[in-house]
This record gives C-alpha cells, sequence and structure tokens, in this order.
C-alpha cells in the first residue's frame, strides 16, 4: 500500500497528431508533485499514462499500490494540458470513476480542472486544487492522511464536493515565489528508456524536459492562465544549471526543452545561466519560447553560449491590426528584427502563428503569410484562435460560441465561434502554408512546389465560397 498514486490523462497514442509528431515528454509537474510528497515523508507511486492504457494501465495500478488517496495531475507545463482537450478530460474523468468505486479519495489538478471545477466533481472528484499544485497538494495530503491536522476543507486553493450538494471554495493560494524552494522531479518513477527509445526511433535522439521558472507577464488576450495568472518567478541560474548537470549524467539526454511559458525573459539572468553552465560542464542543446521583441537583444549571444539551438517565438499575425487586437504588444519590424538576430546567431527561428482572431479578413491572412514568406522561418506552428475561459478573448466572442467548447485532440483545430471563414478554410490554409515552408527549408521535395500550388489554389477557392456566399457577414457554416 502507498500514500497517494499520481497520475495524469495525456496519453500519446489518442492524439494522432502527438503520433505523428512522436516527441514524447514525461509529466514535469506530475514528479515534481512527487518529489515534494516524498520529501514530506509522504509514500508515492505513479502511473504513468503517456504509453500506458489509460483504463486497464490505471486499473491495474489501483489494484498493484492500493493507494490511500488518487491525485491526477496534470502536466500544466505541457501545452497539451493548457490546451484543455476532451479527450484527455474523459480519460481523467475515468481516472476518478475507477478511483471512486473503490471507495479511495480524489485529488485533481490542471488547467481544465482550474476552469470546470464543477464538472470534476460532478465526475466523483472529492478535491479540485484550483491553480498552483505542490503546497496546495502537501497540505491536503497532510490533512487526508495525517490525522492531527484536521478539516481539509480549511486548505487554501481548493474545490471541493460540498456535503448538501453544489460545490465550496476555500480561500485562493497565491503562487509559489521561491521555486528554488522545490525538489528536482523524481524521475525514477517513470521508465526513462521508453522515453529514450521513441525519440531515437522517430528522430535519432533523446530529447527531456526541464522548467526555468512558472508563469508569463506579458498580457496577452487570448492567453488562458488558470494555474499561474499573470505571476511570474523563476528559479535561480545555478539551480538550472545544476538540474542539468544532473540530468546529463544520469539520464545522457542529447536534448532539452525548456517547458517555460517564456523562457530567459531576464538578460542578466541569461548571462548567469550560460556563465553557469560553461563552469559545471553541463550545456546541452537546447529548445525554448520566447517573444520576438525579446529575440532583438544582445543576450541572444548568451543563449547560443548556454546551447540554444531553436527558439519559437509567437508570431500569431503578420497583421499589426491584429497584434494590437490581441494586446500582444510586439511590433511587425521586431519579427524581422528577431529573425535575423538569431539567424546571425545560427539559432533556428521557428513561429507560432494563430488564424481565426475576431476581426481577421483576407487581407490579414494575406499579410501573415507575406510574413513568413519574405522571413523564412526554419519552422512553424499553426493554430486558430482558442477561446478559453478567464481570457478577454473569450468573453469577446462569448455570444458567439456554439455547444462545442473545446478540442477534442491537439488535431481538430475546429473553430468554435462565429469567425470570418470556415474550419474546413483554416485547415486547408495550414496545410499549405505548413508545406510551402517544408518546401523552402528542403524537408520535402519531388513534387512538392506542384503540391504547394494546388494547396494555395483551394484555399483561395474556399475563400471565395464563403466570400460568396455570405457576402455582408461572417461565414459560419458556407
Amino acid at each position: 500500500m502507498v500514500d497517494i498514486l499520481l497520475a495524469h490523462s495525456n496519453h500519446l497514442f489518442a492524439d494522432k497528431k502527438q503520433v505523428r509528431k512522436m516527441q514524447p515528454y514525461p509529466p514535469l509537474q506530475t514528479l515534481l508533485a512527487a518529489a515534494c510528497l516524498r520529501r514530506d515523508g509522504f509514500e508515492v507511486a505513479l502511473f504513468d499514462s503517456t504509453f500506458d492504457d489509460p483504463i486497464a494501465g490505471f486499473a491495474g495500478a489501483l489494484e498493484r499500490y492500493r493507494p490511500r488517496v488518487v491525485a491526477v495531475c496534470e502536466d500544466n507545463f505541457n501545452f497539451l494540458t493548457k490546451m484543455c482537450l476532451t479527450e484527455q478530460r474523459d480519460v481523467a474523468f475515468s481516472m476518478i470513476g475507477a478511483a471512486k468505486e473503490q471507495g479511495i479519495p480524489v485529488v485533481v489538478n490542471g488547467s481544465d480542472a482550474s476552469d470546470h471545477s464543477a464538472e470534476y466533481l460532478s465526475a466523483g472528484a472529492d478535491y479540485v486544487i484550483v491553480g498552483e499544485l505542490e503546497k496546495t497538494l502537501l497540505d491536503l495530503a497532510s490533512h487526508l492522511l495525517r490525522t492531527e491536522k484536521g478539516d481539509p476543507r480549511s486548505v487554501p486553493g481548493l474545490a471541493y464536493r460540498a456535503a448538501a450538494g453544489g460545490e465550496g471554495r476555500t480561500a485562493s493560494r497565491a503562487p509559489m515565489q521561491d521555486l528554488d524552494w522545490l525538489p528536482l522531479p523524481a524521475w525514477d518513477l517513470i521508465d526513462v528508456n521508453a522515453y529514450r527509445r521513441h525519440w531515437q526511433e522517430a528522430h535519432g535522439y533523446f530529447s527531456m524536459n526541464v522548467v526555468s521558472s512558472r508563469g508569463c507577464p506579458y498580457r496577452c488576450n487570448w492567453c488562458a492562465k488558470p494555474i499561474y495568472g499573470d505571476t511570474y518567478h523563476y528559479r535561480s541560474p545555478g539551480a538550472v544549471a545544476e538540474e542539468l548537470r544532473q540530468l546529463k549524467a544520469a539520464h545522457q539526454p542529447d536534448h532539452i526543452w525548456f517547458a517555460d511559458d517564456i523562457f530567459a525573459l531576464s538578460g542578466q539572468w541569461t548571462r548567469e545561466f550560460a556563465d553557469k553552465l560553461e563552469e559545471l560542464e553541463a550545456c546541452i542543446p537546447f529548445k525554448m519560447q520566447s517573444r520576438c521583441d525579446l529575440m532583438t537583444r544582445d543576450t541572444v549571444a548568451a543563449l547560443r553560449r548556454a546551447g540554444c539551438e531553436e527558439v519559437w517565438m509567437g508570431v500569431e499575425s503578420g497583421s499589426q491590426k491584429i497584434l494590437n487586437a490581441m494586446d500582444k504588444g510586439v511590433f511587425l519590424e521586431q519579427i524581422h528584427q528577431a529573425r535575423e538576430n538569431l539567424r546571425r546567431h545560427e539559432i533556428r527561428a521557428c513561429y507560432f502563428l494563430q488564424f481565426g482572431y475576431a476581426g481577421e479578413t483576407w487581407d490579414d491572412i494575406q499579410a501573415t503569410i507575406r510574413v513568413v514568406r519574405d522571413t523564412k522561418p526554419d519552422d512553424i506552428g499553426i493554430s486558430v484562435s482558442y477561446p478559453l475561459p478567464g481570457t478577454r478573448f473569450y468573453e469577446q466572442v462569448a455570444a458567439d460560441l456554439g455547444s462545442k467548447r473545446n478540442w477534442s485532440d491537439s488535431d481538430d483545430l475546429a473553430v468554435m465561434f462565429r469567425a470570418s471563414y470556415t474550419t474546413s478554410f483554416y485547415r486547408k490554409l495550414r496545410d499549405a502554408l505548413h508545406l510551402e515552408v517544408e518546401s523552402i527549408n528542403g524537408r520535402v521535395n519531388g513534387d512538392a512546389p506542384l503540391r504547394v500550388a494546388a494547396l494555395w489554389r483551394e484555399v483561395e477557392a474556399l475563400e471565395a465560397s464563403c466570400l460568396n456566399a455570405r457576402p455582408t457577414v461572417l461565414c459560419t457554416s458556407c
């Protein structure tokens, strides 16, 4: 018997896009929670559903470990969790149901659970940790498993099932400021070699995930922040460098993904980080996420020195009108400047693009296509504007939302509000622009130019059909 069985609901093989990509990362947040519980004296186990059947595998874990408490803790650093996909919600609900059938108390945490706590409670969860996980989970575990702690409903940061039905809430809990308080993740609880094998077979190298900070201080109005809000806190450069040194010694990863929402925000932090890595001989090639305006600075040289090979920037749009509407705080010239600065330092520049924002026109879409063609990024990721609760964008389009409020998987790309064009149009636009960028960068050959041209003709035909069908209003069904 263990005190707490931790689990998460991200099953790789339930998401066809992630199967194609085959870039699986362990549930870092869940491993951090496990390490915190261990340090506080709790005996823990982990069911990792990444490769294992989430239904049969979880049932087997319940039988094997006979836990006193189940905690379904999502990886809050993984963009798939932040997307609040219904496939993951369904898996979480099945885990909750399986535990409750055996009379085991269930705790859940994640972006979707924080946004939709009532649904998780209705599915059988006893407690939803709203916001940041670790300290609330520690306090709750003490109240549930150490009898001297008393009523768990006195713990800040909880939603719970009230005795008379409905939902109760405790006082909110502010995100922690001293991230060096956290232990290193409990890597021994997962099969690291299974991740290594999938990476090696698909790509010829092995990548692991690390985080150096939590949150983002910027205020893009479509970005949901149910875990950390608008706060931003970071670990010391030395602590992050030491983690890389230990990972390098223990698991020999070829590559690191820094899963921060925004990595190396501070120039001083970045320079100190590079210095510490060199001192510890702990440099590992890595990719990261940032903003275009931050990549125009001289700290890009320090990033390269630290091992940065690839930066994913939230470009979003090539239309200044749309960037302003998003409250992005970025100017078009900074996209060009960032691309050139990264090129000079031999760092791959990759763009996150977002189509379908409220008010976007065909001219705005063409402006985004021109930016891609002019700057020639090394890679792109394309999404359609996705209204999530708690954002100003959600409030703007709330009256036009249909019954579908979440994507089923990461390849869904459904338009869930009354946008300028249809889902089929945006999917075809994605396919055309992706193939063009792959062709520019030499990742496809043969008849690629002909296929690119054919896809663009289909995009233009779909655009025209929407325009001709409903010339004076936004298109919802053409």
